[in-house]
């Protein structure tokens, strides 16, 4: 029973959301509702993240959308509209802001951090593949000369009890 209560519930929900969509381009042409859509979806939401106005259900959100469709009824071309929108709300309400001085940051700023981050990684990988660089001193041959004796004389010395077993 829960089932299909669900079921029936998912139902209602898709046919409600069907029709809330189809409410926005009531009252369009074909022709009209085909520039409706593809305006909405250049269309930045101000108040969501990274949402068209096409994707979103905020109240403000819904105001452009009613203002785009009221612009488009008026007869007003797609430039005319996205002009009109920017002069009012700014180059944030396009989704695809144009590259000019105010937005070079935002469009170059991705590549200049890759760029930064490969010239770091350059010189970290150049950096460990440099030896470091030695202060020894040259070694002394009367030196090494001594500490051999030594040595020998010393296990000379341990190995002397080892080899008379008579003791």
């Amino acid at each position: 029973m829960r089932l299909v209560l669900s079921r029936l519930f998912a139902g209602l929900a898709l046919a409600l959301a069907a029709a809330l969509a189809h409410a926005d381009v009531e009252g369009l042409n074909p022709a009209q509702e085909v520039r409706y859509q593809a305006l909405i979806a250049e269309l930045r939401c101000l108040v969501c993240q990274n949402q068209t106005i096409a994707e979103s259900s905020a109240p403000l959100a819904v105001d452009l959308r009613n203002q785009v469709k009221t612009q488009i009824v008026a007869g007003r071309s797609q430039a005319e509209i996205i002009d009109y929108l920017t002069q009012r709300y700014g180059d944030f309400v396009l989704y695809r802001p144009p590259f000019k001085a105010s937005t070079a940051l935002l469009w170059l700023g991705p590549f200049l951090l890759l760029l930064g981050g490969l010239v770091w990684a350059l010189r970290y990988v150049r950096g460990t593949r440099q030896p470091a660089a030695t202060t020894e001193k040259p070694v002394d041959p009367e030196a090494v000369q001594r500490l051999l004796a030594e040595t020998q004389a010393a296990l000379a010395a341990q190995d002397a009890p080892a080899r008379n077993p008579k003791e």
